[in-house]
C-alpha cells in the first residue's frame, strides 16, 4: 500500500437508508440498523425531539440524510452468520479476536493430530501393506 492510499474496511455495516423498513425515506430505519436498535425507538426519539422544540433541526437533518445516504443494498450479508460476525466486530472487536483465536487453536490441534498420524510408523506400515495388496 502506498503512502497516499487509504484502506477501507470490508465491514458492510455502514449508514444507509433502509427503504424496505422505512416509512418516509428510510432514514430512521437506517439509523436503527446501523446502531442495532429497534426502529420504533429511533422514530420515538425523532418525534419527541420535534415535539420538544427541535423541529427545524430534525427536519433539516432528516432531509439531508435522505438526500445524502445511499439506499441499503438488497443482499448486504451473505448469511445470518456473516451478519452476526460483522455486528460483533462493530460492537466489540476484542470479542471477535478472541473468538478467532479460539477457532485457530482448535484448527491447530486438529492439524497437529493429523500430522502426528501421518508421520507415525503405523501409518507408514499400513500404507506399505495397502500398496502390496494393490
Amino acid at each position: 500500500m502506498s503512502a497516499g492510499q487509504f484502506h477501507w474496511s470490508r465491514n458492510p455495516i455502514r449508514l444507509y437508508r433502509d427503504t424496505e423498513r422505512g416509512k418516509i425515506a428510510g432514514v430512521c430505519a437506517g439509523l436503527a440498523n446501523y446502531f442495532d436498535i429497534r426502529v420504533k425507538f429511533v422514530r420515538l426519539a425523532v418525534i419527541l425531539g420535534m415535539v420538544f422544540g427541535f423541529f427545524v433541526p430534525i427536519v433539516v437533518t432528516y432531509v439531508l440524510l435522505a438526500l445524502l445516504l445511499k439506499p441499503m443494498p438488497a443482499q448486504l450479508f451473505a448469511s445470518e452468520r456473516e451478519e452476526h460476525f460483522w455486528r460483533t466486530v462493530s460492537v466489540s472487536p476484542n470479542l471477535t479476536v478472541s473468538e478467532l483465536r479460539k477457532r485457530f487453536r482448535g484448527l491447530e490441534r486438529r492439524l497437529s493430530d493429523i500430522e502426528s498420524r501421518v508421520t507415525s510408523d503405523e501409518f507408514d506400515l499400513r500404507r506399505k501393506f495397502r500398496d502390496l495388496n494393490a
